[in-house]
């Protein structure tokens, strides 16, 4: 698969990686299948894997969907060390909630815990997972970098933020990665700087949620535009969009999620498509609906 460098001058990893979310949410597979699902994308060529603490149902089985990577990539005999594993901290699940806890003494702990759970003695990329209101930004940062520096993590990274927040944690850690929401239902990446920012810093720019997520990736397969292209470069819609969202940047990479083996291998076989300038503009255009 076509591969990118994740940050400036670093290793490269797949153009499309494999966000594990929803291997441990409602709905979630059994732990079996979810292997096999993940295995599935190992195979074809994906070599970033995204996950976090919180993606669990709530706080009591923190750590879930870590323990499911480690897991899978330990059964893998394709060698884990071609997969580098990207993970966050910094939200809890309080009665299932989604709720920020940014303090540097939770990102501390949520960083120990992760090690546990994937079974490392150094994290890859330790991703801040969202900024905390309630905690100043260089706070939660400085953490970070105190993790860095003391060789509990190799790379650190930002989710959902703004270019002058990626600036003032630049002044105190080396970024590299950011991941924020990117599909054509939702552009405020494009149009608020970010994708633009990190492809001219070199920044790798992981896009979650790039078709859209839930019920908004199961309008795709009906959109007329997607749809008409699909049938002509003889792939799926989705894929389709996967194409797009991997065009807006030099450094933008997509994590799309999966439950099942035909959605993961679908969406690797995007890195193949090929759109071109009438077929980019032709989506940009296009109207997608979010209701």
């Amino acid at each position: 698969m076509r591969s990118l460098p994740l940050g400036p001058q670093d290793r490269e990893v797949s153009v499309v990686g494999f966000g594990g979310m929803h291997l441990s949410l409602t709905d979630r597979p059994a732990e079996a299948d979810a292997v096999r699902v993940l295995h599935a994308g190992f195979e074809a060529g994906m070599t970033l894997v995204d996950t976090a603490d919180a993606y669990c149902l709530e706080a009591g089985e923190t750590g879930h969907n870590e323990r499911l990577i480690a897991q899978a990539l330990r059964e893998w005999g394709g060698g884990s060390d071609r997969v580098l594993v990207a993970t966050k901290g910094g939200i809890v699940r309080s009665g299932g909630r989604w709720d920020r806890d940014g303090r540097p003494a939770h990102l501390r702990a949520a960083c120990h815990a992760s090690l546990r759970a994937l079974g490392v003695e150094q994290i890859d990329l330790y991703q801040l997972h969202a900024p905390d209101p309630a905690v100043p930004f260089a706070e939660s940062i400085g953490a970070l970098a105190e993790l860095r520096q003391a060789g509990k993590i190799r790379r650190v990274g930002l989710s959902n933020v703004s270019v002058a927040q990626i600036r003032q944690a630049e002044a105190i850690v080396p970024v590299t990665a950011v991941q924020n929401r990117l599909n054509p239902f939702f552009r405020e990446a494009l149009t608020d700087g970010v994708v633009e920012y990190c492809g001219t810093q070199g920044i790798g720019f992981l896009a979650y949620s790039p078709t859209g997520g839930g019920r908004l990736t199961r309008k795709l397969p009906g959109h007329p535009v997607l749809q008409q292209l699909a049938g002509r470069l003889g792939c799926s819609p989705h894929a389709v969009c996967l194409a797009w969202v991997l065009a807006q940047g030099p450094s933008v990479l997509v994590i799309p999620s999966a439950r099942s083996i035909t959605h993961a291998v679908d969406s690797a076989g995007a890195a193949a498509v090929h759109l071109d300038v009438a077929q980019l503009a032709a989506i940009s255009s296009a109207s997608f609906d979010r209701s």
